[in-house]
């Protein structure tokens, strides 16, 4: 096996690689212990020959480390929430680094609710995509931001990863059916750049409200199907359009009706690569719109195994579709699927909820149907993503494996280089030609679950509870293997006003999994805070708070109860219960909630995921008192939910909020859970303020690593 430049001294197969060997006799020479302690620096990130050690160092993000055709290491770090980004080496490849940032996708729009003349709601238009000057695979003409170049040492820079748009929904104590709202913009700032903003995508049509669009937009909102002569039109596209600076397109009008025949379809949301497809005129073919499709931005990963975004025409990696449009009243349930292409929200059909834009993406949600008395459900639009990206090398792929983000780490323990594969949305891990057989280390956590709503005065919410955490081992046996894994989605916070007992409470999250034998739940919602009583918490991996309005319970959670060790836990994971009694925290993986006050303890990483320079997870304690933490207050997932019972309630246990979990909150909604983290989202409280909205559940993760 050949070595880096051994010039000076003896071969390293030969001679004493410490530095004290007797008669001088250091194997490697002067160059090989430069090599070796600069990639010590860099986690031994690629210690194998050919590699030129000369790339940048920095911190921030999930990393992905990833070879092109030619042989170039690239390292990827992905922003799924926001943070900040810290070099401290440049390097000898230069200053300058690629991105992809693509803001939060619009909400969905909700169709008229007038007796017979029931019409569709506009898909949300996705959020804004802006890739750097001439990005491989991104047209030149279209979606291109300033160039970044970056400083090392004290400089750091700051990522806000925008969420996406409320969504509407029809209800007749609200008045109305709504359009959705503006998904948030996603920003690149720091004090020696060139500000670089991508716009929030446009909320769908849903009268009163028309599609959001124009100047300060992504992409744009889809138009409302008719009701009478002229539907609620779509607006065009924001940024210079067209251009090369513009981040996406119109959405898709709604159906005039012109023709009769009681035709009233919505119009699709815009993507990032495309514009919505108006709805259908007339019968036959009264079909509602498509989102716009989105892009593909190989920056995280190579095709078909890219680490981030969504299937689509070519391969997986794409971002920012428009959402579906919403169906005319057609007197059918369900949900109107649309063809694969970055993240847009499925449509409803009569009084169904429609579907969500995808975590991650910037996706827009899909338009609904509202038929009396008032009951259909839009989208929210997703969440954006950042990634900024450089070259650290050249080599031939190492990775054993396929799927997720790769990155390569030494734990200083046990000194041994482990490859970790981070999915943050599902995917599969297959082997490759490489792969020993032989035990992989794992960490799956449900999605978090919605906290409650607060209807009346002076009530509160339960706090939503933390997917289960399940760690272990198990073994893969010889290649090929291919495994799916599931990363499951956050449940949704308990809306206000809505009509039905148990319609304020949090949605429970979605289960995440390695393989099915390998599962961990979804957290319980919490209750809302109705009178009379209040809602009671939902059982879960950690159980839901109970809301307050009286006297409704907290839930117990469907995984074992911690204390434990940092380490392997046991097969139904780790989840702690909501506690029985009101306006109550959500359990976490790490202790119970708190009766009316702080969300449940989350749990720290294993020290095989506690990569320095990546940053999965969120803050934590920095005193714990857990066998196998340590003090660093960085790696902790899945926390509760705070309950909706004054201010001062924390996410994630007292001195919070820890672990990604959200907060309460007395001047706004609830407090939503960090992506990617399984947290609980905070319970609203309104004392003696208008009601409000529980705080979304934070998608779940699952983690993989083996010997490199």
């Amino acid at each position: 096996m050949g070595y880096l430049g051994r010039r000076i001294g003896l071969s390293q197969d030969n001679g004493d690689s410490n530095p004290g060997a007797a008669g001088g006799a250091v194997g490697g020479g002067l160059l090989d212990l430069f090599a070796h302690g600069y990639f010590e620096r860099q986690g031994d990130i690629y210690n194998a020959p050919g590699i030129a050690p000369s790339g940048m160092t920095a911190t921030g993000g999930i990393i992905s480390d990833y070879t092109t055709g030619p042989g170039d290491v690239y390292r990827a770090h992905v922003f799924t929430s926001s943070g900040s980004f810290a070099v401290t080496e440049l390097g000898s490849y230069g200053a300058n680094v690629e991105y992809l940032l693509v803001a939060g996708g619009g909400g969905g729009g909700v169709g008229s609710d007038f007796s017979s003349y029931q019409s569709g709601g506009g898909g949300g238009g996705a959020g804004g995509l802006l890739v750097s000057p001439s990005f491989p695979g991104v047209p030149t003409s279209q979606n291109q931001g300033t160039a970044m170049a970056v400083s090392a040492g004290p400089t750091s820079y700051t990522i806000a990863v925008g969420a996406g748009g409320g969504r509407g929904f029809g209800n007749p104590t609200l008045g109305p059916s709504k359009g959705g709202g503006k998904g948030v913009d996603s920003v690149i700032s720091g004090p020696d750049i060139t500000t670089i903003t991508a716009k929030g995508g446009g909320g769908g049509a849903g009268n009163p409200v028309v599609a959001g669009g124009g100047s300060g937009y992504g992409s744009g909102g889809g138009g409302e199907g008719a009701y009478s002569p002229n539907p609620y039109k779509a607006a065009a596209a924001g940024g210079s359009y067209p251009g090369p600076t513009q981040q996406g397109f119109p959405g898709g009008t709604g159906s005039t009706n012109a023709n009769g025949g009681g035709v009233r379809t919505g119009g699709g949301g815009g993507g990032a690569g495309a514009a919505g497809i108006s709805g259908a005129d007339s019968e036959p073919g009264s079909t509602e719109g498509d989102g716009g499709l989105g892009l593909q931005v190989l920056i995280a990963g190579n095709a078909p195994a890219a680490a981030i975004g969504t299937p689509g025409p070519s391969g997986t990696g794409w971002f920012a579709q428009g959402g579906h449009a919403g169906a005319y009243n057609n007197g059918s349930n369900g949900t109107i699927a649309q063809p694969a292409g970055g993240g847009g929200g499925n449509g409803g059909a009569h009084a169904t909820t429609a579907g969500n834009g995808l975590s991650g993406t910037g996706g827009g949600g899909g338009g609904a149907n509202s038929p009396g008395p008032g009951n259909g459900v839009a989208g929210f639009g997703g969440s954006g993503v950042a990634v900024i990206r450089y070259q650290i090398g050249t080599i031939a792929a190492v990775a054993k494996a396929t799927g997720g983000a790769i990155s390569f780490y030494t734990d200083p323990g046990p000194g041994v280089q482990k490859t970790i594969h981070t999915f943050t949305g599902s995917g599969t891990f297959a082997t490759a030609s490489n792969w020993s057989a032989g035990n992989i280390e794992y960490v799956v956590i449900g999605g978090g679950a919605g906290g409650g709503n607060s209807d009346p005065a002076n009530s509160g919410g339960g706090g939503g509870g933390a997917g289960a955490y399940r760690t272990g081992t198990t073994p893969i046996g010889a290649h090929p293997v291919s495994t799916l894994i599931q990363v499951g989605a956050g449940g949704v916070g308990g809306l206000a006003g809505i009509a039905g007992g148990g319609a304020g409470n949090g949605q429970n999250g979605g289960s995440s999994y390695f393989g099915t034998p390998i599962t961990s739940p979804g957290g319980g919602g919490g209750g809302n805070g109705k009178l009379p009583g209040g809602g009671a918490g939902q059982a879960g991996g950690s159980g839901g708070g109970g809301g307050y309005a009286g006297s409704a319970a907290g839930a117990n959670g469907t995984g074992a109860g911690f204390p434990g060790t940092i380490g392997a836990s046991p097969a139904n994971g780790w989840g702690g219960n909501g506690p029985p009694s009101a306006g109550s925290g959500g359990g976490g993986a790490g202790g119970n909630g708190v009766t009316g006050s702080h969300g449940g303890l989350g749990i720290q990483l294993p020290t095989t995921f506690r990569y320095p320079v990546s940053t999965l997870g969120a803050p934590g304690p920095t005193s714990p008192s857990v066998t196998g933490a340590d003090t660093s207050g960085k790696y902790y997932v899945a926390g509760g939910g705070a309950g909706g019972n004054g201010d001062s309630a924390k996410g994630g246990g007292a001195g919070g909020p820890y672990a990604g979990a959200g907060d309460t909150s007395e001047s706004g909604p609830g407090g939503f859970a960090l992506n990617n983290t399984g947290s609980g989202g905070g319970g609203d409280h309104a004392p003696g303020s208008a009601p409000d909205n529980g705080g979304n559940g934070g998608s779940g993760l699952v983690l993989i690593a083996y010997p490199s």
